[in-house]
């Protein structure tokens, strides 16, 4: 018990230390790894299910205690005057007296329905649930970390095509316009030419206002304030990244059924709500309770009394008869909370098999749009090598070679599409299946 606490303590106090120490530890190039344990230490919903644990332990430890005899001790001092009349002399006066007690009282429940021994179960059930949500809430901040951190790698890319883009359309232009100086083009083919570089302009323009606001999202996400030197470390990406996984959804979620947090949490939270039903029914049984007690005193008046010390023990016993209906309506009410949890257990399930029958789905269809475009980027790789030499040569017009060089930038952004897509989805389905999330 005492040990679950120290770690609580630990995993609570750690996002403070390192928050107080983020100045010199933040990476300067940040990985993968460093985005996602940033962001769990500083997530405010990870923060506040760690202090739901945290109380979660200590209603442990106070139903554990209530087992406990109690013990109270108690002193009393008293102080008081009377007027006294003289008989035979007819005066009066005031005279004063004192007075202490002291006792010392123990109770103990001996039986009370087993309510007690059901709250210190709940009690665990209830830390155990919360642990496993805090982890869910984990897991749920990985995914969006992943998902971010691979569009800003995929807007990076981008950019870095439109700049390539650009600069061979650059060179192209010179070229046209050494053309028309000589007579060899048309103005018209000239013009067409200097247009295209018009559009990659702002194509790269748009392409670096994606790629920042991407990175303003990830690292908003990560509850890092935004720093516009923030750049992540590139994953190095194997030339053909297909698997070529066949993934059979229900031995996934066959397996997902054994690992993941959400389930654990909601399997907890149904027993502690079958412990709700019990504790209720425990009402209607007697309650029995031994007490001892030991007292004494003195006063002034009648003399000494602390030879007269007085011990006390004795039994209790509160049989309920009639208590308004509250406790028929209190199991009543216990049981409705059950079947709630069963419906929630099982939502929580049904949910977990959609998403990972959509993600296998999703891997099936991600692997054959990266095959299909793939080899759609290579043929207009080919072809644009082609019309390139030939447009360098005198062969086509601008027009005829500006078109294959747009059909290359339309297949190379949806083969980098494609790319980044089948990625996230091989991380999802390891995500499912309990492997770790890296690149």
């Amino acid at each position: 018990m005492k040990t679950k606490t120290v770690l609580l303590l630990i995993t609570l106090v750690l996002p403070f230390f390192m928050k107080a120490q983020e100045t010199e530890e933040l990476p300067e190039i940040w990985s993968l790894d460093d985005c996602i344990e940033y962001a769990l230490t500083q997530n405010i919903s990870v923060r506040q299910s760690i202090l739901t644990n945290m109380s979660n332990e200590v209603n442990k430890e106070q139903a554990e205690a209530q087992m406990l005899p109690s013990l109270n001790a108690s002193a009393r001092q008293n102080f008081t005057w009377s007027k006294i009349e003289d008989l035979t002399t007819g005066e009066s006066s005031f005279e004063g007296s004192n007075s202490r007690s002291m006792s010392l009282n123990s109770s103990v429940t001996i039986y009370n329905g087993l309510r007690l021994k059901n709250l210190i179960k709940q009690a665990e059930l209830d830390l155990q649930a919360g642990i496993f949500n805090s982890e869910t809430i984990k897991e749920s901040i990985t995914i969006s970390i992943l998902n971010a951190f691979l569009q800003v790698v995929a807007y990076e890319e981008n950019v870095k095509n439109a700049q390539s883009n650009l600069e061979a359309t650059s060179d192209q232009l010179k070229l046209s316009e050494a053309r028309l100086q000589s007579g060899i083009i048309a103005r018209s083919d000239y013009l067409q030419v200097k247009s295209q570089l018009a559009t990659e302009k702002l194509t790269l323009a748009n392409a670096q206002s994606q790629y920042a606001i991407s990175k303003i999202s990830l690292m908003q996400l990560m509850e890092l304030p935004v720093d516009e030197n923030f750049a992540i470390k590139r994953p190095v990406l194997n030339e053909n990244i297909n698997k070529n996984l066949l993934p059979n959804a229900a031995e996934v979620y066959a397996l997902a059924l054994g690992i993941k947090p959400q389930i654990k949490s909601a399997e907890y939270q149904k027993e502690s709500a079958a412990l709700n039903e019990k504790i209720s029914r425990g009402n209607y049984f007697p309650s029995i309770s031994a007490n001892a007690g030991l007292s004494s005193g003195f006063s002034s008046s009648m003399g000494q009394l602390g030879d007269q010390v007085t011990p006390t023990v004795g039994l209790s016993v509160s049989i309920p008869i009639f208590q308004n209906k509250q406790i028929k309506s209190s199991v009543a009410i216990a049981k409705i909370g059950y079947q709630s949890a069963e419906l929630n257990e099982l939502d929580t399930k049904n949910e977990l098999r959609k998403n990972i029958e959509q993600a296998c789905v999703d891997v099936t269809s991600a692997q054959i749009e990266y095959e299909a475009s793939l080899e759609s980027f290579g043929s207009y790789q080919e072809s644009y090598a082609l019309a390139e030499e030939k447009f360098n040569n005198g062969l086509i017009n601008s027009v005829d070679f500006l078109f294959e060089k747009t059909n290359l930038i339309t297949a190379e952004n949806e083969f980098l599409k494609s790319q980044f897509n089948l990625i996230f989805s091989y991380k999802i389905l390891d995500f499912y299946m309990g492997n770790p999330i890296t690149l």
